[in-house]
């Protein structure tokens, strides 16, 4: 272990020295886990969605269509995307 603390009395990490560091030991010997979970970590992100998962676009709207649309509150993309779909099921757009 170093000899003297690596924090402060508030808990704040003072800068490391080179004798420091020569007492740390790789993440590997003390906790082999913690490299799996940070892969695991790593490939979070949005799930793709069946065989066609959705994809992101943009475009621009009025700035009043964008608030109305989300004064609609939680969940506003999911309701949009059905006023599309029933446009296009009724041959609108």
């Amino acid at each position: 272990m170093p000899k003297r603390p690596l924090t402060n009395k508030d808990g704040e990490v003072r800068p490391l020295t080179a004798e420091d560091f020569q007492h740390f030991k790789p993440i590997q010997e003390l906790d082999p886990g913690m490299i799996e979970a940070a892969e695991q970590f790593r490939r979070r992100g949005r799930p793709a969605t069946g065989e066609t998962p959705k994809l992101h676009i943009g475009f621009r709207l009025a700035a009043d269509v964008v608030n109305a649309i989300r004064a609609t509150g939680k969940g506003y993309n999911a309701r949009v995307e059905k006023v599309l779909r029933d446009a296009l099921a009724k041959g609108e757009l």
